[in-house]
């Protein structure tokens, strides 16, 4: 029963750490960045996607936002807006070509703007592998990116800016701290050749050491970028030592709580 009790209880926490259902509301003085991979459907012959947020859904969301008075803004205006009322950064990861073929002409629609944040080596690479063994469908690798001609098109219409998201999309935590700097200050300055405009990293990993590194021109701080690594500790911690101190489990996840709470003010 106690067993029972403790799994339960786990589960709750990390349950509460996805939906953060416990913390309190922020107020529209706070900036909002919204993050997409992808603007497509659910693919009909594999399991429903989180990368994935249909067209329809995407035009609701900017709708929403211009019809309620929201300013679009650009990562590396971040700072410039730190307690402004209203304000969204529109974030895309990876590189897929949806973004150019549906996001793309939505954000003129509605006057917004996004960052657009590039994995170089994107071509045929299923990098969801690098972090899960089992996740070897190869439907990542088969996704069709954004080609040279059409980022540069992007990025001068001014809708766009560009920041990196590593050479290869790596899994970080397996990378040695001198692999973890090529991947992200290398990323960088490939962009910046390429295209000919500043670029911002960012990566966001889970990682036993405190390298949380992306770039000297960094829109984010190193705290940031480990939070979730140390989350990760705390929970395995929990774990070690709930299985040593079974009779005070209760104590030892009000104690967690309260130091997550410490994370996220």
């Amino acid at each position: 029963m106690i067993i029972l009790a403790i799994m339960i209880d786990i589960f709750l926490i990390l349950l509460s750490l996805k939906y953060a259902w416990w913390y309190p509301s922020i107020s529209n003085k706070k900036t909002r960045i919204m993050m997409y991979h992808m603007i497509s459907d659910q693919a009909t012959d594999s399991k429903k996607s989180g990368l994935r947020v249909s067209e329809q859904m995407f035009e609701k969301h900017l709708k929403y936002f211009t019809d309620n008075g929201w300013k679009f803004i650009k990562m590396s205006e971040l700072n410039k807006y730190n307690d402004d009322a209203k304000v969204v950064a529109i974030t895309f990861d990876d590189g897929y070509l949806d973004n150019y073929k549906a996001a793309f002409p939505l954000l003129k629609k509605y006057n917004a703007c996004a960052t657009l944040y590039l994995v170089i080596d994107r071509h045929d690479n299923d990098w969801s592998v690098k972090k899960n063994s089992k996740h070897n469908t190869g439907i990542l690798a088969k996704e069709e990116k954004l080609t040279d001609d059409q980022i540069a098109e992007m990025v001068d219409s001014d809708i766009f800016e560009l920041g990196g998201h590593t050479i290869s999309h790596p899994f970080l935590p397996n990378l040695t701290i001198e692999e973890k700097e090529n991947e992200m200050i290398s990323c960088k300055t490939i962009l910046e050749n390429k295209f000919n405009t500043k670029v911002y990293v960012c990566k966001t990993i889970r990682a036993k050491n405190k390298l949380a590194l992306s770039s000297r021109n960094s829109l984010l701080n190193k705290k940031s970028f480990i939070e979730s690594g140390i989350i990760t500790k705390k929970l395995l911690t929990l774990k070690n030592q709930i299985n040593k101190n079974k009779k005070n489990y209760k104590k030892l996840i009000f104690n967690l709580k309260k130091e997550l709470l410490k994370n996220f003010d």
